[in-house]
């Protein structure tokens, strides 16, 4: 009898499945539907709600920003199976403040540390920053994500070794143990950051849930992508770029925070995130457009000198090369480093892949002149 009985009920499953979100045009709904943690209503969460909800103008300007990124990290989290609750998490790390660096040097969405993003292949160099990438940061997150819940066995777990780190949690797990003690995430001594930590998302879990409640009024997000990613064939100025997609300067930088430089590389396997309705504009311009798309080239510099030295060599205007590299007055560049160079006749073709992979900028302080 069990036999039959499981069909129709995995049938249904999958129906109102698609039932509930083909017609759905709301994604917190979606969201919502997701949920699949226990919400602990631990004092430390009810203050956590409590000062949400006194700040509605903080919550409302985070889920604003959210809104462009909301739909591709859902799509994600829903795709391994994870709770949506995951999909909150940007709110507890960055506010969805794409550039937000914290003291401790991380960086982006998910506030991945250099070493950590190294650990999940994100490129750090001239170039770019993809732990700034939204769509290269999620999926390393939720890869590292995956890894700890696969390591410790409950989602708390996971969130709490997220942000202290899976060594301490394993230590505080064996320090348990010793002294007879259980290990799931509310018996371990946690330092205030972590224990704070998983209560901040099921506060905005319960404001997702209920935000009437909290006198929360949460934006229209509709459950479609806002922005589609393109891959680059050569490689094209931002500027251009900007121009081509007709969209705000600012927009651009909110979907594509990791560049660093005035230039997107085509050997960098990069791609370009725009609005939905932008990417066509963006392919048809494109096609229309016959000057150079990038002014920019990348040179190695054989010996360390000042950047007017530098510049001298290279035959390009020293103020330009500082401010497009980046480097303060009184520095010399040294020996190996990429700087980026004008474009000339002499220096045509993209950035060589070795050079997207590589670059890296380094510098030391000028000798002073001798006494």
């Amino acid at each position: 009898g069990v036999q039959t009985c499981a069909l129709p009920i995995l049938n249904l499953k999958d129906q109102s499945v698609s039932d509930v979100y083909a017609p759905s045009s709301n994604l917190w709904i979606r969201i919502r539907d997701g949920f699949q943690m226990e919400p602990m209503n631990t004092p430390i969460e009810i203050e956590q709600v409590r000062w949400l909800s006194a700040r509605p103008d903080y919550v409302h300007r985070s889920m604003a920003r959210s809104s462009r990124y909301m739909f591709y990290i859902v799509q994600e989290v829903n795709a391994r199976n994870m709770p949506t609750e995951i999909a909150l998490l940007p709110f507890v790390e960055s506010a969805f403040v794409t550039h937000a660096k914290s003291s401790a040097k991380a960086v982006g969405l998910w506030q991945f540390m250099p070493a950590t993003g190294k650990d999940f292949r994100l490129t750090q160099n001239v170039f770019r920053d993809e732990r700034r990438d939204v769509v290269q940061s999620t999926d390393a997150a939720l890869d590292y994500l995956q890894r700890l819940h696969s390591q410790f066995g409950t989602w708390e777990l996971a969130l709490a070794a997220y942000n202290w780190g899976a060594g301490n949690i394993a230590k505080a797990q064996k320090r348990n143990l010793a002294a007879g003690l259980p290990t799931d995430y509310e018996s371990l001594t946690l330092p205030k950051e972590t224990r704070n930590y998983v209560p901040k998302l099921m506060a905005y879990r319960q404001i997702v849930l209920d935000p009437q409640a909290y006198g929360i009024i949460l934006p229209e997000l509709e459950n479609h992508p806002y922005f589609v990613a393109l891959d680059i064939d050569s490689d094209i100025d931002v500027a251009v770029a900007i121009k081509l997609a007709e969209i705000p300067e600012q927009e651009f930088q909110n979907l594509n925070p990791s560049f660093n430089k005035p230039v997107i590389l085509s050997n960098a396997n990069q791609q370009i995130l725009l609005p939905f309705g932008h990417a066509e504009v963006f392919q048809e311009n494109l096609k229309k457009y016959t000057k150079p798309l990038s002014s920019w080239a990348a040179v190695q510099v054989t010996k360390t000198e000042s950047v007017d030295q530098c510049a001298k060599t290279l035959g390009v205007d020293a103020e330009t090369l500082r401010q497009v590299n980046g480097i303060p007055k009184g520095m010399r560049i040294r020996s190996g480093s990429t700087v980026l160079v004008p474009k000339t006749s002499s220096r045509v073709g993209d950035i060589s892949v070795a050079m997207a992979e590589n670059a890296s900028l380094n510098l030391d302080k000028s000798a002073s002149a001798p006494k």
